[in-house]
């Protein structure tokens, strides 16, 4: 059984390092696009996912006008040693509801009910709970009690009720992460690297990946709920 924290303001930086390590292992997982590890853009996208999760781990802190919160799944054998998080935004004028952004539990312990832990803490706080996921992974969740209720590009949303959330979730604008200094630089090397048709071409392939899931995604929702 793992241990289960919450924080409501940024963690210890031992385990934010591990957080931010987790959330580059797993980009896959994690990120809306599901960037695959053979694009040569996976590098990019990595140091991109990689700061926006430290920036709302940064906003715990406050002054940023967003409501953060997280939970630590840790080794009751090593409490230092993260295996899993969730990381979660509570909606502004509901105090029932919040939107789960991050979730992701060390490879070497999944299927050991980590996730669920995670998920049904966060459920425990927050009754109505929404988040999103890929259309593969609907099922799982489906079994833990989420139901569909649309479809936000290429993901699936899911929420608890039968309802989103109607009330504002603040987010931050991670937006600029992708036109910063640091990704021109990266995106720099990875074109030297491999040279610009291999990198046109890549750009290409993360297109027509977006674009066939966001249609997948539409066909389901559309197929689940009739409309």
């Amino acid at each position: 059984m793992s241990l289960i924290s919450h924080f409501k303001r940024p963690p210890p930086e031992a385990l934010k390092s591990q957080i931010l390590q987790m959330v580059v292992d797993y980009l896959t997982d994690i990120s809306s696009m599901a960037i695959a590890p053979s694009n040569p853009l996976y590098n990019l996208y990595q140091y991109g996912i990689g700061y926006e999760v430290h920036l709302y781990l940064e906003a715990m802190a406050g002054g940023k006008g967003v409501s953060v919160e997280l939970l630590l799944a840790c080794d009751p054998q090593d409490p230092e040693r993260v295996l899993g998080f969730a990381l979660y935004l509570p909606a502004a004028e509901d105090p029932q509801a919040c939107a789960v952004a991050y979730l992701a539990v060390q490879a070497s312990h999944r299927r050991q009910g980590i996730a669920r832990m995670l998920l049904a803490e966060v459920v425990a706080r927050y009754p109505h709970t929404e988040l999103n996921c890929v259309v593969a992974k609907v099922p799982w969740f489906e079994a833990l009690g989420f139901q569909v209720v649309g479809a936000k590009g290429p993901q699936v949303k899911l929420c608890t009720h039968a309802e989103p959330i109607d009330s504002l979730v603040a987010v931050l604008d991670v937006a600029p992460i992708y036109s910063s200094l640091e990704v021109r630089q990266i995106h720099a090397y990875l074109l030297n690297q491999h040279g610009r048709k291999a990198m046109v071409e890549a750009e290409k392939k993360r297109d027509r990946q977006l674009d066939q899931m966001t249609r997948q995604a539409a066909t389901f929702v559309r197929d689940r709920l009739g409309r």
